[in-house]
């Protein structure tokens, strides 16, 4: 997780099946032979053939080969031709240290990736000195800390007008007194701001200081012990995401842990709140998991959708290595509130659903895990809304060494149910060209996914088969039907979107088709054709 207690996460990052209505004790029954239907095939496709373990080429020396290996919390924008995208300081093996900071990459296409290096040298002179001087005002006042060291995490890059913004966030990882952090609360985090007028110049001019981490005087920068959670900071300064209103009004949404998620109002002129001179200038609470001072949720990623007329705040929940999953809650204001898919009040705190991804796994692969803070953003001439996060594969890969830190960026298409909630493609983003779905496309075997939220724990495809006759046997039973004019297909009554896609899994990569939907409760249905 990424809280300011915590150690740096290029440090950490070197760290039930669902069967909807069968189990081994149901008696046996004849089910029709399916007659498979060939999967749609454009009649030539050249899809992505890089490796998931991608250990061999992770060295700094075959950096450009790396295409989305060593990715942590994408930000994503588009510049002329290209999609640039940002992240966190953290690789596989920490090879990017020494290397700058903010490191980024681009692509014309979402599928073929070009490293191309940090976008800061070295932190800005500006947070040590701010640091100090808000040890200096404390009661009592506390010495400086010389050479502190930081953290590069989660920045975020967005157009406003003619300039390219990049809200960043730096933390400060020493203890606020003494050495242990089982006696202390870690020191405060800052979001910075730097400002650019083209993204492929790399050009970037640093503007300042933000908002940073900010106490509320309601509990000490002292702990009793390890399992002290009771945060001294209110809000964490990291994890910065903006959102221009409907109404064209600028807000910096950000937070990690602690006590929630804030929002601020911004100054249009100068990307910053109007003043920070009191704890009510740095935001309001627009979510919180519960009511404690170490809430499991961060990464907020905010978007305003005009088709719905909705902004959706999509949050990660949990720790970040393996339990990591992705939650969004939706409202007409700005600051909310924010409410879940059942009416729950995120914003007083109630726990967040829908859920778009969960720890994972098709047949043939080990499956994902850690798989959220998301950048969501959309093609700008096709309108399309795509998702963009890490995933990791799961510990103790045979063969693998530190199997767990080998973090791969995920681009995936987003589609929208028909009472306006996101759904998460079940397979990465390829390119593939659309095909004519009809209804025999579905006849065949299936994989399929229905997530619980279970704490890192995947969740594992069960092979189903889909007949003529519409009944659904194997792992699954039930009904299904298919509307071809909106593209969705009913599963046990709960719709699902469906798209080609490609089949990554697949002993040999090849196009297929998928679904994915939602159920009533808010937990996704996923599921891919492989016959």
């Amino acid at each position: 997780m990424k809280s300011i207690k915590r150690v740096p996460k290029v440090v950490t990052i070197l760290m039930v099946l669902f069967v909807a209505s069968c189990s081994e004790d149901d008696p046996a029954t004849e089910e029709p032979t399916p007659t498979p239907t060939p999967i749609p095939t454009p009649s030539t496709f050249a899809g992505p053939i890089y490796p998931d373990n991608y250990t061999s080429i992770a060295s700094w020396n075959s950096r450009s080969q790396w295409n989305l290996a060593n990715v942590h919390d994408p930000t994503v924008e588009k510049s002329g031709d290209y999609y640039y995208m940002y992240q966190t300081d953290a690789s596989y093996g920490n090879t990017h240290e020494g290397h700058g900071h903010f490191h980024h990459r681009r692509s014309k296409d979402l599928i073929n990736w070009e490293y191309r290096g940090s976008s800061m040298s070295a932190a800005p002179a500006w947070v040590k000195d701010s640091l100090n001087n808000k040890r200096a005002r404390m009661n009592p006042s506390l010495p400086p800390i010389e050479n502190p060291s930081y953290g590069y995490w989660a920045p975020y890059v967005k157009k406003v007008g003619n300039t390219y913004r990049m809200y960043y966030s730096i933390v400060v990882l020493e203890p606020i007194i003494g050495s242990d952090y089982n006696t202390s609360w870690s020191e405060r985090a800052f979001i910075g701001l730097a400002e650019s007028d083209d993204l492929s110049s790399n050009v970037w001019v640093d503007k300042g200081m933000v908002v940073c981490s900010i106490a509320d005087d309601l509990e000490t920068y002292t702990r009793t012990s390890g399992n002290d959670w009771s945060g001294y900071f209110k809000f964490n300064g990291i994890d910065p995401t903006m959102v221009i209103t409907k109404e064209g009004e600028q807000y910096l949404i950000y937070g990690s842990w602690h006590s929630g998620i804030a929002a601020v109002k911004l100054n249009p002129d100068t990307g910053k709140p109007y003043k920070l001179e009191t704890l009510q200038d740095y935001g309001v609470t627009i979510a919180k998991r519960g009511n404690s001072r170490w809430q499991a949720s961060e990464g907020p990623e905010i978007i305003y959708n005009p088709d719905t007329d909705y902004y959706y705040l999509f949050l990660a929940y949990d720790e970040l290595s393996v339990a990591y999953n992705t939650r969004v809650a939706r409202s007409r204001s700005i600051t909310g509130p924010y409410l879940g898919i059942n009416g729950a009040n995120i914003t007083s705190g109630a726990d967040c659903y829908p859920m778009l991804t969960h720890p994972y796994a098709f047949k043939n692969h080990t499956g994902w895990v850690g798989f959220s803070h998301c950048s969501v953003f959309q093609n700008p001439d096709t309108k399309q809304w795509f998702y963009a996060s890490q995933a990791r594969l799961p510990e103790n890969v045979p063969g693998i060494n530190a199997s767990n830190a080998v973090m791969m960026g995920h681009v995936r298409e987003i589609q929208w149910t028909e009472d306006g909630w996101p759904v998460v493609a079940p397979e990465r983003y390829a390119g593939v060209p659309s095909t004519e779905i009809i209804e025999t496309s579905f006849i065949g075997t299936w994989e399929h996914i229905e997530m619980k939220y279970q704490y890192k724990t995947i969740q594992n495809a069960a092979t189903i088969q889909l007949t003529a006759d519409k009944k659904i046997s194997g792992g699954l039973t039930g009904t299904w039907s298919y509307d071809s004019v909106n593209k969705t297909l009913t599963i046990n009554g709960v719709k699902c979107k469906v798209t080609d896609a490609w089949d990554w899994e697949a002993s040999t990569r090849k196009v297929t088709i998928t679904y994915s939907g939602l159920t009533a409760a808010g937990l996704p249905v996923w599921g891919k054709k492989t016959l």
